[in-house]
């Protein structure tokens, strides 16, 4: 399961991940969060913002709050009447969150989250492999480093288990783990097996990372869509050296706030269209800021880790001409989700449409396929192609 950065779901989300963009109210503007899990990720989760609104009822949200209403009459769980129903839906998306785990997921896209700090991925041979880990953070404190194999956690074994999974029981999330709380680790590097008992911290997100290598080429990695990265990417391109070319990183990452991934596509454009999509049927678009930088040569990278918002990033800039996509297929998640508050407090996120990219064609389940598909090395090729395209090499 390729990929670098990655949010996991909020707490409970239901297993294989919700993967959601979730479009609010307020979308009439351009603002949307993601919820997603799954091939390469982080212990810490990314979740909605303050600027996710509460939309009502529209469609099976409906039943939903029927079943949740339903059952608190009878003295039973709403919120677990609420799984049971978008279980039933077919919804393939859909969840439900208690009040808590929402709120959590608002403030997680602000940019913090509670975890240990190293990022995973599952191997081939089921193995989980760390492939990184936050400086400073607990698990660099213990000496984790990237490429160690986390073999259990609080002594259950985590081979073969889905990535997403292993990063719950990092963070804790049945039993609500705070900052504070205790993980144990058994960890392998080479021949050596030990194990770690680290302390849970409140750490924060770093969404944009930027480096500029030794021919000039800048490398702005953008792990997630949190709240402020688009202005960062922006702040990225507007530094670059002007004599060199951009590699826009977006492997592995797991989407997020729609309104910032269209605020990194205008740092690329000159206004026009990013995507399109719909609502219960409501046809409508998403359309970038004018006077990005529309000249410098830019090469996108991707993989299947790609997901959501930078899919829809993706495509806008392979549609629009402004970027060569290189490295592998995108994940292929392309639905819209809505959430809608039920009876006893608790949200539920259903599955009310698609987005499309500029020349309509739809991501869910199929992805976007690579200008060049390459698997190792795709910074080197990317540079290759930005050397083609007159940047230097």
């Amino acid at each position: 399961m390729p990929g670098r950065d990655m949010f996991c779901p909020p707490r409970r989300v239901r297993r294989g991940a919700a993967l959601t963009i979730v479009f609010a109210g307020v979308l009439a503007a351009g603002a949307a969060t993601g919820s997603f899990g799954a091939p390469a990720v982080p212990d810490g989760a990314a979740g909605g913002s303050a600027s996710v609104g509460r939309s009502a009822p529209t469609g099976h949200h409906e039943d939903i709050a029927r079943a949740a209403a339903e059952a608190m009459a009878e003295g039973k769980s709403a919120t677990e009447a609420a799984e049971r129903a978008v279980s039933r839906s077919g919804d393939r998306w859909g969840a439900v969150y208690s009040q808590g785990e929402y709120e959590e997921f608002e403030e997680a896209l602000d940019g913090a989250y509670t975890g240990v700090g190293l990022w995973a991925r599952r191997e081939r041979d089921g193995r989980i492999e760390v492939t990184r880990v936050r400086p400073g953070s607990p698990a660099d404190r213990a000496g984790i480093r990237k490429g160690d194999r986390l073999r259990s956690v609080d002594g259950g074994s985590v081979d073969g288990r889905p990535v997403t999974e292993v990063v719950s029981l990092l963070r804790g999330d049945a039993e609500d783990a705070d900052a504070g709380t205790t993980v144990s680790l058994g960890l392998e590097r080479g021949t050596r097996a030990w194990r770690e008992t680290l302390r849970r911290a409140r750490l924060s997100t770093d969404s944009v990372t930027v480096r500029e290598l030794a021919d000039g080429v800048t490398v702005i990695e953008v792990s997630a869509f949190t709240k402020g990265s688009g202005d960062l990417v922006r702040e990225a391109v507007d530094q670059a050296s002007q004599d060199a070319g951009i590699v826009l990183d977006l492997r592995g990452n797991s989407g997020g706030l729609v309104a910032e991934a269209r605020a990194a596509a205008s740092a690329f454009l000159d206004g026009g269209l990013v995507a399109t999509y719909d609502v219960d049927g409501d046809q409508r678009a998403l359309h970038a800021d004018p006077g990005g930088d529309t000249t410098r040569p830019l090469v996108a990278l991707v993989d299947g880790g790609t997901m959501s918002a930078a899919e829809l990033l993706t495509g806008a800039l392979q549609d629009r001409g402004r970027a060569v996509v290189v490295g592998s297929r995108t994940f292929g998640k392309g639905s819209v989700q809505m959430p809608a508050p039920l009876p006893d407090g608790s949200v539920a996120e259903l599955t009310v449409g698609h987005y499309r990219t500029p020349s309509g064609r739809g991501v869910d389940g199929r992805g976007i396929t690579p200008d060049l598909e390459v698997g190792e090395d795709a910074l080197r090729r990317a540079r290759t192609v930005l050397s083609g395209l007159g940047a230097p090499s």
